[in-house]
């Protein structure tokens, strides 16, 4: 990943679930929130409602696939969140990748936005 570093710490998991902007979809939630930094911050995360190891790594490479694509069109400096659900095990790759090009990077553009202009109207 080009300008990306891999959130580990959960403190910023739990920072992000509360004080980000999220969008939902069928196959994932995304979280957003900026950081303040030259680079994005990226966690992926799958439950066990996901199921078993196989499905839930497999969900976890198909996000880290889509996200890796979708980079150079994402703007810098934001934590971002993906939290897979249970219906992208049943998916095929491409399509995932799909709709992340087509929704994903519109919804995580739009909301870090929507920081920055509450950021300048204050």
């Amino acid at each position: 990943m080009l300008y990306t570093e891999i959130m580990n710490d959960n403190k910023d998991f739990l920072t992000l679930y509360k004080k980000g902007k999220y969008s939902a979809s069928k196959f994932s939630v995304i979280y957003v929130r900026p950081n303040g930094s030259p680079f994005n911050r990226l966690g992926i995360t799958a439950g066990k409602k996901v199921g078993n190891a196989v499905c839930r790594n497999r969900a976890k490479r198909l996000i880290r696939l889509a996200y890796r694509q979708a980079e150079a069109f994402l703007p810098v400096g934001m934590d971002i969140v993906i939290v897979a659900r249970s219906s992208i095990c049943t998916i095929k790759s491409q399509e995932f990748c799909g709709y992340m090009e087509k929704y994903g990077i519109a919804e995580i553009n739009r909301m870090f936005r929507s920081f920055s202009e509450g950021k300048q109207k204050v």
